[in-house]
């Protein structure tokens, strides 16, 4: 009923709570009701998955504003705003400050705005912390949902996930050989990317049936070290795709069909995105380029533009932020300390659907479940919100 009455709706909480089913229930009570509603959200992976699970049509935010590379600024803004009633945007705590200024600048003021997310996820790569900056000010109808429903209360991801961001420390999987969906494997430093390999290219292929490259990501809190995304990448693509051919060395790192890549920044004209994931579907020596698969679109790169791609066997947690994989493993280790912490591990937790492996140190995983948020951004947005709020009471 919020939902329906609020200009501005904020829906929060962590996973198999029910956000899906009430937006789903929301957009069946709103379609025969001839309104304009679009659906949006960050990144590309996060607007497929809310396209696929309510139905309709979802567009990455930069898509729905339709940048224009040329004049290298949105073309929907104040003077040709969105031809909407209702905006819902997922994964709103992804949302920078400078994306949401141009998103609300773009929205028509008839329109009503409807925020999905879970505030106890990282904070967004960008700057501010928008989604628990409007929450904290305590001036737009919000609805938190806590209660785990049965169905999800079945999963060890789900529930581990909810006992980290309260800070308990997550239930070992039973002793019995049965399988479940969450799994803690102690590991002593050195031997964490070993064991990272062994589980990657067979353990888990072997019992849960899924494809080493396809299914299984390997999420880690940094990108240096023995267990950091840049090692971890260079193991990962030996071992799983080292007799592919052509291979091509570019700004220290090494290319060939079938690697696993992410799009390290915004390309406009490419129409690719930070955070974009796909496979190199060919390499084109005499002509200098490669080809990527982005989900079923090409991509063309000229050799020189490949300082925008990189390996993503391996990724850190950071810029997994939106994305869900069938499988995720994480190394938690001491080496990792000055970045341990809740809602980091949460974030790695919460990206698995079908298995999620955390590697390492139990001391490590302690320190992560215990410390808190990460650091603090320093915003005004919530200041700004309440002062404005009451000058308008």
């Amino acid at each position: 009923m919020q939902a329906l009455n609020a200009k501005v709706f904020i829906l929060t909480g962590g996973p198999g709570v029910g956000k899906t089913t009430i937006v789903k229930s929301l957009l069946a009570i709103l379609k025969d009701q001839r309104l304009g509603v679009a659906l949006c959200a960050p990144t590309g992976r996060a607007a497929k998955r809310l396209s696929e699970t309510t139905g309709w049509p979802a567009k990455t935010i930069h898509r729905l504003l339709e940048f224009d590379p040329k004049r290298f600024r949105f073309q929907h803004d104040q003077d040709n705003p969105l031809s909407v009633d209702l905006l819902i945007v997922d994964e709103a705590s992804m949302l920078d400050i400078v994306l949401s200024n141009n998103l609300l600048k773009a929205l028509p003021s008839h329109a009503a705005l409807f925020l999905i997310g879970d505030v106890d996820q990282l904070p967004s790569v960008g700057p501010g912390r928008v989604l628990a900056d409007l929450i904290d000010s305590k001036t737009i109808p919000l609805v938190r949902l806590t209660e785990i429903f049965r169905q999800a209360a079945s999963s060890r991801i789900i529930v581990n996930a909810h006992r980290v961001n309260r800070g308990q420390m997550p239930l070992s999987a039973p002793e019995s050989t049965e399988l479940t969906d969450f799994y803690f494997i102690e590991a002593e430093p050195e031997a964490i990317p070993d064991k990272i390999l062994s589980l990657v290219s067979e353990r888990i292929p072997k019992r849960f049936k899924l494809h080493p490259v396809r299914d299984i990501q390997v999420l880690t809190p940094m990108n240096r070290g023995g267990a950091g995304a840049h090692a971890l990448n260079s193991a990962l693509q030996e071992k799983l795709n080292s007799e592919a051919a052509p291979k091509i060395h570019r700004f220290g790192s090494t290319f060939a069909p079938g690697d696993k890549v992410i799009q390290q920044l915004n390309n406009y004209d490419k129409d690719v995105f930070n955070g974009d994931i796909g496979h190199i579907a060919a390499i084109d020596l005499e002509e200098g380029c490669l080809q990527v698969d982005f989900e079923g679109r090409l991509v063309v790169y000229e050799f020189s533009e490949l300082d925008e791609l990189s390996l993503a066997y391996a990724m850190s947690i950071h810029k997994a932020q939106g994305s869900e994989y069938s499988a995720v493993v994480v190394p938690v280790a001491m080496s990792h300390y000055r970045m341990l912490a809740r809602n980091l591990l949460y974030t790695g937790i919460t990206r698995g659907k079908r298995l999620v492996v955390l590697v390492g140190q139990k001391k490590a995983l302690g320190i992560a479940v215990r410390a808190g948020q990460s650091h603090q951004r320093v915003t005004l947005l919530r200041e700004r919100l309440a002062g404005c709020w009451k000058q308008r009471v």
